[in-house]
């Protein structure tokens, strides 16, 4: 099938580029030239796991294209996916603009035939109206234009618009994973031509598993993917609580975890205390969702106290440090972990962000590694301190995880692989005068850390 992708982020690229690898012919739409350009030259602008090697084949086997205006593939294709961002606006509610913007192009260019429009992005309910009304206003004004008082009627044009809810679940570092063996599709759409292409489309990803490919009608399909993350956050954010209770009654929350997690009706997943969620997915969500309840007249009381316990996680790395070392003026601490979760550069809303900003504020001296998100942090850090250069001076973004001569205390703030197989005795070695680790993802345990000569702070235990 002939598809375009409208937006190259994590979740365009990655959706363009799986749909190529399953045989399908897509065009990937950006309107950032450098973008497109780089793209067709084989440089990926993300780090995906996997996803370069498929961007490269696709590319070069001729059914991935890089375009960077609609226009120029509208009449192959059957569907347009919108997968530009919706980031949060200052109210917490999602920033439809980019979306908006794609429908109108898109209401500009449709006029041969049916087309199918899915937004991919994560939208709040009631964005498939807004976008429908877009794009029959764009082709009410076309036809107009173009044959005035012998136009189409609007009524007659409606027929021409179809709108489909496509809410994508992918996580980021095991994207490309996610994409090619969904646990489940979920398509809100109220026609029966969107139906049978949607069908046409995954087929060849639910031949294992029909059931895998859920249809809903489109309020439904959208509310899905907020409310799913929005269950994925709280049970972070009630195990951080359950882990800062058992610091102060002596239990060990990893205990508390497995015997939690072995209850068939709770399960396993998502039940690992640590400094707080970041990422592009949960802390935008569940502010968009806070934000719809208030727009109908519900509360969202747990939502809001979801977000407020991640946002005090991420200061505890702080709190307990600033204690034991009677303030961080003049200290060396090492963070070990910039970006929000292993297998991805992405730092936004990272714990990273909360603790070395303060950290350097306070006159630390911070050195900060992390195998893949160097220079996205970086370029965080200017923005986050930009009008305190003093502070932005304190920060050392440096290449390897032992690159530097004196350390106080080290802070693991993101659990990647080459972290958790710590030689602590040459560790201690290196740096004798490093007293304090505070293992931010509980991925230690005080009887290998402490022996050496270390004071071991973890989150519940």
């Amino acid at each position: 099938m002939n598809i375009a992708i409208v937006g190259t982020g994590y979740v365009g690229l990655v959706t363009g580029a799986c749909f190529a690898k399953m045989g399908h012919n897509v065009w990937c739409v950006d309107i950032d030239k450098k973008k497109i350009d780089g793209l067709k030259n084989g440089i990926i602008p993300i780090y995906e796991p996997g996803l370069s090697e498929i961007v490269k084949s696709c590319y070069e086997k001729g059914n991935l294209h890089f375009v960077t205006d609609l226009a120029e593939c509208i009449d192959e294709v059957k569907m347009v996916f919108s997968a530009v961002g919706t980031p949060p606006n200052e109210d917490g509610s999602a920033d439809l603009k980019y979306v908006l913007a794609v429908a109108k192009r898109f209401g500009e260019l449709v006029t041969k035939r049916p087309t199918v429009f899915v937004t991919k992005s994560t939208v709040p309910v009631g964005t498939a109206k807004k976008v429908r009304e877009v794009i029959i206003n764009e082709m009410v004004k076309h036809a107009k234009e173009t044959y005035g008082d012998d136009a189409a009627s609007r009524e007659e044009l409606e027929c021409f618009v179809l709108v489909a809810s496509n809410p994508e679940f992918l996580k980021e570092g095991s994207a490309v994973q996610d994409f090619m063996k969904p646990d489940r599709i979920v398509v809100g759409t109220e026609d029966i031509i969107s139906m049978m292409l949607f069908k046409e489309l995954y087929e060849p990803f639910i031949v294992d598993n029909p059931g895998k490919l859920i249809f809903t009608d489109i309020p439904s399909a959208e509310m899905i993917k907020y409310a799913s993350n929005s269950m994925l956050a709280t049970r972070i954010s009630f195990m951080n609580e359950i882990a800062n209770l058992c610091a102060k009654v002596g239990a060990n929350v990893d205990h508390v975890r497995r015997g939690m997690g072995s209850d068939t009706r709770i399960g396993n997943k998502f039940l690992y205390a640590g400094c707080g969620y970041g990422g592009s997915c949960f802390p935008k969500d569940v502010k968009a969702l806070i934000k719809t309840g208030e727009e109908n007249g519900e509360e969202m009381s747990l939502l809001k106290a979801v977000e407020k316990v991640n946002e005090n996680q991420k200061s505890l790395p702080l709190v307990t440090l600033r204690r034991v070392l009677d303030g961080f003026r003049g200290k060396n601490i090492l963070v070990w972990g910039l970006s929000f979760k292993p297998e991805t550069d992405d730092v936004r809303e990272a714990p990273s962000n909360v603790v070395i900003t303060s950290l350097c504020l306070e006159g630390a001296n911070v050195y900060a590694y992390d195998p893949i998100a160097k220079e996205t942090f970086k370029r965080s850090m200017d923005n986050n301190l930009m009008n305190c250069k003093f502070a932005l001076d304190n920060l050392h973004l440096i290449d390897s995880k032992f690159d530097v001569e004196h350390v106080d205390a080290i802070i693991l703030l993101t659990e990647w692989s080459e972290f958790r197989n710590v030689d602590w005795e040459i560790v201690k070695k290196k740096w004798p005068e490093c007293k304090f680790v505070f293992d931010g993802r509980n991925i230690y345990d005080r009887e290998s850390v402490e022996p050496v000569g270390f004071k071991y702070f973890g989150i519940g235990k």
